[in-house]
Protein backbone atom coordinates (compact mmCIF):
# COMPACT_ATOMS: atom_id res chain seq x y z
CA UNK A 1 0.00 0.00 0.00
CA UNK A 2 1.15 3.29 -1.35
CA UNK A 3 1.66 5.55 1.88
CA UNK A 4 -0.48 8.20 3.57
CA UNK A 5 0.17 11.44 2.27
CA UNK A 6 -0.65 15.06 3.14
CA UNK A 7 -2.88 16.78 1.32
CA UNK A 8 -1.26 19.98 1.65
CA UNK A 9 2.37 18.46 0.34
CA UNK A 10 0.16 16.49 -2.42
CA UNK A 11 -0.27 19.89 -4.73
CA UNK A 12 2.24 21.68 -3.20
CA UNK A 13 5.44 23.34 -5.07
CA UNK A 14 8.86 22.64 -4.42
CA UNK A 15 11.26 25.55 -3.87
CA UNK A 16 14.31 23.65 -4.62
CA UNK A 17 12.92 23.34 -7.91
CA UNK A 18 12.35 26.36 -9.23
CA UNK A 19 15.76 26.98 -11.41
CA UNK A 20 13.41 25.51 -14.02
CA UNK A 21 10.41 27.49 -13.67
CA UNK A 22 9.61 30.50 -16.50
CA UNK A 23 11.93 33.33 -15.92
CA UNK A 24 9.01 35.54 -15.40
CA UNK A 25 8.39 33.95 -12.78
CA UNK A 26 11.52 33.19 -10.42
CA UNK A 27 12.00 36.90 -9.41
CA UNK A 28 8.61 36.63 -8.01
CA UNK A 29 9.23 32.88 -6.61
CA UNK A 30 12.50 34.07 -4.82
CA UNK A 31 10.69 37.08 -3.27
CA UNK A 32 7.64 34.71 -2.05
CA UNK A 33 10.78 32.27 -0.24
CA UNK A 34 12.22 35.28 1.55
CA UNK A 35 9.44 37.07 2.26
CA UNK A 36 6.08 33.94 3.37
CA UNK A 37 8.36 30.90 2.54
CA UNK A 38 8.32 28.31 3.26
CA UNK A 39 5.65 27.57 5.13
CA UNK A 40 3.20 29.55 3.21
CA UNK A 41 2.67 26.80 0.41
CA UNK A 42 2.03 27.32 -3.69
CA UNK A 43 -0.10 25.03 -6.15
CA UNK A 44 1.33 23.02 -8.97
CA UNK A 45 4.84 22.66 -10.32
CA UNK A 46 4.93 25.51 -11.85
CA UNK A 47 2.99 27.95 -9.95
CA UNK A 48 0.19 30.28 -11.11
CA UNK A 49 0.53 34.18 -11.08
CA UNK A 50 -3.03 35.02 -10.92
CA UNK A 51 -4.36 38.56 -11.47
CA UNK A 52 -8.00 38.51 -11.76
CA UNK A 53 -11.05 36.45 -11.10
CA UNK A 54 -14.93 36.74 -12.94
CA UNK A 55 -17.27 33.77 -12.15
CA UNK A 56 -16.10 30.38 -12.51
CA UNK A 57 -13.03 31.67 -14.66
CA UNK A 58 -9.36 33.13 -12.68
CA UNK A 59 -6.76 34.79 -15.16
CA UNK A 60 -3.46 34.90 -15.08
CA UNK A 61 -0.95 37.53 -15.69
CA UNK A 62 -0.28 36.26 -19.48
CA UNK A 63 -3.84 36.63 -20.01
CA UNK A 64 -4.37 32.92 -19.80
CA UNK A 65 -8.02 31.30 -18.37
CA UNK A 66 -8.29 28.48 -16.23
CA UNK A 67 -11.71 27.28 -15.09
CA UNK A 68 -11.56 26.87 -11.47
CA UNK A 69 -12.89 23.69 -10.31
CA UNK A 70 -11.39 23.84 -6.67
CA UNK A 71 -11.95 27.30 -4.79
CA UNK A 72 -14.79 27.31 -2.63
CA UNK A 73 -14.48 30.09 -1.02
CA UNK A 74 -15.84 32.58 -3.55
CA UNK A 75 -18.53 30.38 -3.14
CA UNK A 76 -21.36 32.29 -5.45
CA UNK A 77 -18.52 33.17 -8.47
CA UNK A 78 -15.09 35.35 -7.71
CA UNK A 79 -15.97 38.45 -7.92
CA UNK A 80 -19.38 38.81 -7.78
CA UNK A 81 -20.44 41.69 -8.49
CA UNK A 82 -23.67 42.36 -5.88
CA UNK A 83 -21.17 41.41 -3.41
CA UNK A 84 -18.30 43.68 -4.34
CA UNK A 85 -21.14 46.29 -4.21
CA UNK A 86 -22.38 45.51 -0.73
CA UNK A 87 -18.59 45.72 0.76
CA UNK A 88 -17.45 48.39 -0.65
CA UNK A 89 -21.05 50.52 0.07
CA UNK A 90 -20.77 49.40 4.02
CA UNK A 91 -16.98 49.98 3.93
CA UNK A 92 -17.44 53.65 2.42
CA UNK A 93 -20.43 54.48 5.07
CA UNK A 94 -19.03 53.10 8.26
CA UNK A 95 -17.11 49.60 9.54
CA UNK A 96 -17.22 48.67 13.36
CA UNK A 97 -17.45 45.87 15.98
CA UNK A 98 -20.10 44.53 17.91
CA UNK A 99 -19.67 46.63 20.52
CA UNK A 100 -21.63 48.88 18.81
CA UNK A 101 -25.73 48.57 18.23
CA UNK A 102 -26.16 47.98 14.34
CA UNK A 103 -29.24 46.09 12.82
CA UNK A 104 -27.89 44.67 9.69
CA UNK A 105 -26.40 41.37 12.06
CA UNK A 106 -29.61 41.27 13.53
CA UNK A 107 -31.60 40.56 10.18
CA UNK A 108 -28.43 38.36 9.02
CA UNK A 109 -28.28 36.18 12.16
CA UNK A 110 -31.77 36.02 11.86
CA UNK A 111 -32.11 34.84 8.51
CA UNK A 112 -28.65 32.35 8.84
CA UNK A 113 -30.55 30.87 11.76
CA UNK A 114 -34.22 30.54 10.22
CA UNK A 115 -32.19 27.48 8.20
CA UNK A 116 -31.25 26.07 11.29
CA UNK A 117 -32.99 23.21 13.69
CA UNK A 118 -34.74 25.12 16.69
CA UNK A 119 -32.54 24.44 19.13
CA UNK A 120 -29.93 26.21 17.48
CA UNK A 121 -30.82 29.74 18.30
CA UNK A 122 -27.76 31.97 18.77
CA UNK A 123 -24.97 33.01 16.90
CA UNK A 124 -21.22 34.20 17.11
CA UNK A 125 -19.60 35.88 14.21
CA UNK A 126 -15.77 35.02 14.19
CA UNK A 127 -13.44 35.79 10.83
CA UNK A 128 -12.19 31.67 10.17
CA UNK A 129 -13.60 28.42 10.45
CA UNK A 130 -9.96 27.55 12.37
CA UNK A 131 -11.80 30.14 14.92
CA UNK A 132 -15.20 29.15 14.57
CA UNK A 133 -14.13 24.98 15.53
CA UNK A 134 -11.70 26.86 18.41
CA UNK A 135 -14.53 28.16 19.98
CA UNK A 136 -16.70 24.79 19.27
CA UNK A 137 -14.11 22.81 21.05
CA UNK A 138 -14.03 25.46 24.11
CA UNK A 139 -18.16 25.33 23.96
CA UNK A 140 -18.35 21.36 24.45
CA UNK A 141 -15.68 21.16 27.03
CA UNK A 142 -16.50 23.67 28.93
CA UNK A 143 -20.49 21.99 28.51
CA UNK A 144 -19.43 18.57 29.13
CA UNK A 145 -16.26 19.00 31.64
CA UNK A 146 -14.75 16.62 29.11
CA UNK A 147 -11.99 17.07 26.70
CA UNK A 148 -11.52 14.03 24.44
CA UNK A 149 -12.95 14.54 20.78
CA UNK A 150 -13.64 11.97 17.92
CA UNK A 151 -12.69 12.51 14.22
CA UNK A 152 -11.88 10.99 11.31
CA UNK A 153 -8.42 9.74 10.18
CA UNK A 154 -7.42 12.40 7.51
CA UNK A 155 -9.84 15.16 8.69
CA UNK A 156 -9.10 19.44 8.67
CA UNK A 157 -10.66 21.36 11.05
CA UNK A 158 -8.55 24.26 11.05
CA UNK A 159 -5.16 25.34 12.02
CA UNK A 160 -4.80 27.15 15.60
CA UNK A 161 -3.00 24.96 18.32
CA UNK A 162 -6.35 23.59 19.64
CA UNK A 163 -8.05 22.74 16.33
CA UNK A 164 -4.75 20.85 14.10
CA UNK A 165 -4.48 18.30 17.33
CA UNK A 166 -7.62 17.15 15.68
CA UNK A 167 -6.70 17.84 12.61
CA UNK A 168 -5.27 14.41 11.51
CA UNK A 169 -4.58 15.50 7.84
CA UNK A 170 -2.19 18.73 9.17
CA UNK A 171 0.41 15.79 10.63
CA UNK A 172 3.17 15.41 8.40
CA UNK A 173 5.30 13.33 11.17
CA UNK A 174 3.59 13.08 14.72
CA UNK A 175 0.37 11.45 15.77
CA UNK A 176 -2.53 12.33 16.63
CA UNK A 177 -2.77 13.33 20.73
CA UNK A 178 -3.87 10.77 23.46
CA UNK A 179 -6.90 12.98 23.68
CA UNK A 180 -7.96 12.23 19.82
CA UNK A 181 -9.93 9.12 18.81
CA UNK A 182 -9.18 8.21 15.03
CA UNK A 183 -12.06 6.78 12.85
CA UNK A 184 -10.86 5.10 9.78
CA UNK A 185 -13.57 5.78 7.38
CA UNK A 186 -11.26 4.85 4.34
CA UNK A 187 -12.56 1.49 6.10
CA UNK A 188 -16.22 2.01 6.22
CA UNK A 189 -18.52 -0.56 4.05
CA UNK A 190 -20.77 1.67 1.34
CA UNK A 191 -23.92 -0.53 2.14
CA UNK A 192 -26.48 1.66 3.79
CA UNK A 193 -26.97 -0.23 6.79
CA UNK A 194 -23.54 -1.92 7.28
CA UNK A 195 -21.84 1.99 7.15
CA UNK A 196 -24.82 3.08 9.60
CA UNK A 197 -23.66 0.10 11.71
CA UNK A 198 -19.96 0.67 11.35
CA UNK A 199 -20.13 4.31 11.91
CA UNK A 200 -22.15 3.82 15.39
CA UNK A 201 -19.43 0.86 16.46
CA UNK A 202 -16.37 3.01 15.83
CA UNK A 203 -17.96 6.29 18.10
CA UNK A 204 -19.07 3.56 21.28
CA UNK A 205 -15.34 2.49 20.65
CA UNK A 206 -14.22 6.09 20.51
CA UNK A 207 -16.43 6.91 23.97
CA UNK A 208 -15.19 4.02 25.73
CA UNK A 209 -11.49 4.56 24.68
CA UNK A 210 -11.99 7.93 25.62
CA UNK A 211 -13.07 6.85 28.81
CA UNK A 212 -10.61 4.86 29.82
CA UNK A 213 -8.02 7.15 28.83
CA UNK A 214 -10.01 9.63 31.86
CA UNK A 215 -10.28 12.31 29.19
CA UNK A 216 -14.05 11.98 28.49
CA UNK A 217 -15.62 12.76 25.03
CA UNK A 218 -16.69 15.91 24.81
CA UNK A 219 -17.43 16.28 21.25
CA UNK A 220 -17.84 13.93 18.13
CA UNK A 221 -16.83 16.70 15.29
CA UNK A 222 -17.07 15.97 11.40
CA UNK A 223 -17.11 17.91 8.11
CA UNK A 224 -20.36 16.62 7.15
CA UNK A 225 -19.33 15.46 3.45
CA UNK A 226 -15.91 14.12 5.02
CA UNK A 227 -13.99 15.86 2.33
CA UNK A 228 -10.36 15.78 3.51
CA UNK A 229 -11.13 11.88 3.86
CA UNK A 230 -11.81 12.15 0.39
CA UNK A 231 -15.34 13.23 -0.25
CA UNK A 232 -17.18 10.97 1.91
CA UNK A 233 -21.13 11.78 1.40
CA UNK A 234 -22.97 8.49 0.76
CA UNK A 235 -25.21 7.02 2.03
CA UNK A 236 -27.23 9.68 3.04
CA UNK A 237 -28.70 9.45 6.71
CA UNK A 238 -25.53 7.06 8.07
CA UNK A 239 -24.32 9.93 10.71
CA UNK A 240 -28.10 9.58 12.31
CA UNK A 241 -27.63 6.90 14.21
CA UNK A 242 -24.31 7.91 15.75
CA UNK A 243 -25.14 11.21 16.48
CA UNK A 244 -28.37 9.99 18.42
CA UNK A 245 -25.90 7.75 20.65
CA UNK A 246 -23.32 10.18 20.96
CA UNK A 247 -26.05 13.20 22.64
CA UNK A 248 -27.71 10.71 24.33
CA UNK A 249 -24.72 9.94 26.72
CA UNK A 250 -24.14 13.85 26.67
CA UNK A 251 -21.39 14.42 24.15
CA UNK A 252 -21.99 16.91 21.83
CA UNK A 253 -22.42 16.67 18.09
CA UNK A 254 -20.35 19.62 16.03
CA UNK A 255 -21.52 19.39 12.56
CA UNK A 256 -18.50 21.44 10.61
CA UNK A 257 -20.02 23.16 7.36
CA UNK A 258 -17.00 25.25 6.35
CA UNK A 259 -17.03 23.29 3.38
CA UNK A 260 -20.33 21.58 2.80
CA UNK A 261 -22.37 24.63 4.15
CA UNK A 262 -24.38 27.26 2.00
CA UNK A 263 -25.89 24.96 -0.13
CA UNK A 264 -22.95 23.19 -1.90
CA UNK A 265 -24.44 19.49 -1.39
CA UNK A 266 -27.55 20.41 -3.19
CA UNK A 267 -31.42 19.90 -1.85
CA UNK A 268 -30.06 21.56 1.72
CA UNK A 269 -28.40 24.74 2.78
CA UNK A 270 -26.28 22.35 4.92
CA UNK A 271 -24.70 19.46 4.88
CA UNK A 272 -25.78 17.93 8.41
CA UNK A 273 -29.43 17.91 7.04
CA UNK A 274 -28.70 15.18 4.35
CA UNK A 275 -28.14 13.22 7.07
CA UNK A 276 -31.28 14.38 9.33
CA UNK A 277 -29.55 15.26 12.24
CA UNK A 278 -29.45 18.01 14.53
CA UNK A 279 -25.96 18.96 15.62
CA UNK A 280 -25.55 21.03 18.96
CA UNK A 281 -22.89 23.19 17.76
CA UNK A 282 -22.63 24.25 13.71
CA UNK A 283 -19.35 25.86 12.77
CA UNK A 284 -19.49 27.35 9.36
CA UNK A 285 -16.44 29.66 7.54
CA UNK A 286 -14.62 30.36 4.08
CA UNK A 287 -17.87 30.56 1.67
CA UNK A 288 -19.87 32.47 4.13
CA UNK A 289 -18.40 36.03 2.71
CA UNK A 290 -17.56 35.06 -0.83
CA UNK A 291 -13.74 35.76 0.33
CA UNK A 292 -14.38 38.37 2.61
CA UNK A 293 -13.29 37.07 5.88
CA UNK A 294 -16.58 35.78 7.57
CA UNK A 295 -17.02 33.09 10.01
CA UNK A 296 -19.09 32.04 12.17
CA UNK A 297 -20.36 29.53 15.65
CA UNK A 298 -24.16 28.56 15.58
CA UNK A 299 -25.30 26.64 19.12
CA UNK A 300 -27.91 27.17 22.12
CA UNK A 301 -28.08 30.12 24.07
CA UNK A 302 -27.45 27.92 27.19
CA UNK A 303 -23.76 26.66 25.87
CA UNK A 304 -22.98 30.24 25.02
CA UNK A 305 -24.29 31.58 28.17
CA UNK A 306 -22.29 29.12 30.37
CA UNK A 307 -19.44 29.65 28.48
CA UNK A 308 -19.65 33.50 29.31
CA UNK A 309 -20.07 33.36 32.66
CA UNK A 310 -16.62 31.78 33.14
CA UNK A 311 -14.36 33.56 29.89
CA UNK A 312 -16.67 35.44 27.80
CA UNK A 313 -15.97 35.96 23.84
CA UNK A 314 -15.50 39.07 21.80
CA UNK A 315 -13.67 39.27 18.33
CA UNK A 316 -13.09 42.55 16.59
CA UNK A 317 -13.69 41.55 12.76
CA UNK A 318 -16.24 38.79 13.21
CA UNK A 319 -19.25 40.49 13.27
CA UNK A 320 -18.34 43.62 11.35
CA UNK A 321 -20.72 45.66 9.19
CA UNK A 322 -18.46 44.78 6.31
CA UNK A 323 -18.57 41.67 7.03
CA UNK A 324 -22.45 41.17 7.71
CA UNK A 325 -22.93 43.53 4.53
CA UNK A 326 -20.51 40.20 2.68
CA UNK A 327 -22.58 37.24 3.82
CA UNK A 328 -26.09 38.74 3.70
CA UNK A 329 -25.31 39.66 -0.11
CA UNK A 330 -24.25 35.99 -0.36
CA UNK A 331 -27.63 34.81 0.99
CA UNK A 332 -29.08 37.39 -1.50
CA UNK A 333 -27.38 35.75 -4.16
CA UNK A 334 -28.03 32.08 -3.67
CA UNK A 335 -31.62 32.83 -3.41
CA UNK A 336 -31.66 35.31 -6.46
CA UNK A 337 -29.70 32.84 -8.70
CA UNK A 338 -31.05 29.33 -7.55
CA UNK A 339 -27.77 28.49 -6.77
CA UNK A 340 -28.72 25.31 -4.11
CA UNK A 341 -31.03 23.68 -6.77
CA UNK A 342 -28.03 24.38 -9.40
CA UNK A 343 -25.98 22.87 -7.32
CA UNK A 344 -28.09 19.90 -7.31
CA UNK A 345 -28.85 19.87 -11.25
CA UNK A 346 -25.35 20.02 -12.03
CA UNK A 347 -23.70 18.18 -10.01
CA UNK A 348 -25.52 15.17 -10.81
CA UNK A 349 -25.06 15.71 -14.35
CA UNK A 350 -20.97 16.01 -13.33
CA UNK A 351 -20.96 13.37 -11.26
CA UNK A 352 -23.11 10.93 -13.90
CA UNK A 353 -20.20 12.16 -16.43
CA UNK A 354 -17.64 11.30 -14.11
CA UNK A 355 -18.98 7.92 -13.78
CA UNK A 356 -18.94 7.15 -17.26
CA UNK A 357 -15.33 8.19 -17.54
CA UNK A 358 -14.70 5.63 -14.24
CA UNK A 359 -16.45 3.06 -16.65
CA UNK A 360 -14.06 4.10 -19.88
CA UNK A 361 -10.51 4.15 -17.85
CA UNK A 362 -9.32 1.39 -15.65
CA UNK A 363 -7.27 3.75 -13.14
CA UNK A 364 -10.34 5.99 -12.68
CA UNK A 365 -11.68 4.35 -8.98
CA UNK A 366 -14.81 5.84 -7.35
CA UNK A 367 -16.59 8.82 -7.78
CA UNK A 368 -18.73 9.91 -4.49
CA UNK A 369 -20.11 13.24 -3.82
CA UNK A 370 -23.37 15.22 -3.46
CA UNK A 371 -24.23 18.32 -5.73
CA UNK A 372 -20.90 20.20 -6.22
CA UNK A 373 -18.73 18.68 -4.21
CA UNK A 374 -17.27 15.52 -5.78
CA UNK A 375 -14.58 13.15 -5.63
CA UNK A 376 -12.81 11.00 -7.81
CA UNK A 377 -10.51 8.23 -7.18
CA UNK A 378 -7.44 6.96 -8.87
CA UNK A 379 -6.32 3.64 -8.35
CA UNK A 380 -3.48 1.64 -9.63
CA UNK A 381 -4.76 -1.28 -12.14
CA UNK A 382 -1.85 -3.50 -11.55
CA UNK A 383 -1.99 -3.45 -8.11
CA UNK A 384 -5.53 -4.93 -7.23
CA UNK A 385 -6.16 -1.18 -7.61
CA UNK A 386 -4.59 0.35 -4.31
CA UNK A 387 -4.55 4.13 -4.56
CA UNK A 388 -2.25 6.34 -6.70
CA UNK A 389 -1.57 9.40 -5.57
CA UNK A 390 0.93 9.96 -8.25
CA UNK A 391 -1.26 9.69 -11.13
CA UNK A 392 -3.48 11.88 -8.94
CA UNK A 393 -0.70 14.83 -9.25
CA UNK A 394 0.44 14.08 -13.07
CA UNK A 395 -3.92 14.49 -13.91
CA UNK A 396 -3.60 17.66 -11.58
CA UNK A 397 -0.84 19.63 -13.17
CA UNK A 398 -1.67 18.10 -16.70
CA UNK A 399 -5.36 19.97 -15.84
CA UNK A 400 -3.14 23.21 -14.80
CA UNK A 401 -1.62 23.17 -18.39
CA UNK A 402 -4.78 22.49 -19.94
CA UNK A 403 -6.66 25.45 -17.92
CA UNK A 404 -8.27 23.88 -15.02
CA UNK A 405 -7.52 24.39 -11.56
CA UNK A 406 -8.07 21.25 -9.53
CA UNK A 407 -6.78 19.74 -5.68
CA UNK A 408 -6.10 16.60 -3.87
CA UNK A 409 -7.93 14.83 -0.87
CA UNK A 410 -8.18 11.72 0.81
CA UNK A 411 -6.33 9.93 3.30
CA UNK A 412 -3.59 8.43 0.29
CA UNK A 413 -3.79 11.98 -1.73
CA UNK A 414 -5.53 10.22 -4.94
CA UNK A 415 -8.86 11.53 -5.00
CA UNK A 416 -9.62 14.87 -6.94
CA UNK A 417 -11.51 17.47 -4.96
CA UNK A 418 -13.95 18.91 -7.39
CA UNK A 419 -15.88 21.72 -5.75
CA UNK A 420 -16.35 24.91 -7.69
CA UNK A 421 -18.09 28.22 -7.19
CA UNK A 422 -21.91 27.26 -7.12
CA UNK A 423 -22.78 29.13 -10.42
CA UNK A 424 -21.27 26.36 -12.31
CA UNK A 425 -23.21 25.09 -15.41
CA UNK A 426 -23.25 22.27 -17.56
CA UNK A 427 -20.73 24.08 -20.10
CA UNK A 428 -18.33 24.38 -17.45
CA UNK A 429 -18.61 20.91 -16.70
CA UNK A 430 -18.40 19.81 -20.23
CA UNK A 431 -15.12 21.70 -20.34
CA UNK A 432 -14.15 19.87 -17.65
CA UNK A 433 -14.60 16.50 -17.99
CA UNK A 434 -13.44 17.27 -21.77
CA UNK A 435 -10.10 18.19 -20.08
CA UNK A 436 -10.04 15.61 -17.83
CA UNK A 437 -10.12 12.80 -20.05
CA UNK A 438 -7.31 14.59 -22.21
CA UNK A 439 -5.22 14.36 -19.10
CA UNK A 440 -6.04 10.83 -18.15
CA UNK A 441 -4.79 9.81 -21.51
CA UNK A 442 -1.64 12.52 -21.70
CA UNK A 443 -0.61 10.81 -18.13
CA UNK A 444 -0.58 7.56 -19.15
Amino acid sequence: MKGVRSILDQNAFRFDTQKSTPTNLSRMLEKRLKTVGPTSVLFYQEPLHIVRGEGVWLYDDSGNRYLDVYNNVPSVGHCHPKIVEAVCRQMAELNIHTRYLHGAIHEYIERLLDTMPSKLNRMVMTCTGSESNDMALRLARHWTKNHGVIVTEAAYHGNTSAVTEISPSSLKTSEPADHVFVIPVSEMPQAPDEAKTWFLDKVREGIQTLNDRRYGCAALIVDTIFSSDGVIADPAGFLKPSVDFLQSKGSLFIADEVQPGFGRTGDHMWGFARHDIAPDIVTMGKPMGNGFPAAGIVANDRLFASFNDEVGYFNTFGGSTAAVAAGSAVLDVIEEENLIANSKEVGLYLKNRLTDLAHKYEEVGAVRGAGLFVGLDFIDPSSSGTPDPAKTSKVINALRQNGVLIGAAGKYGNTLKIRPPLCFDNSHADFFLNQMERAITETR
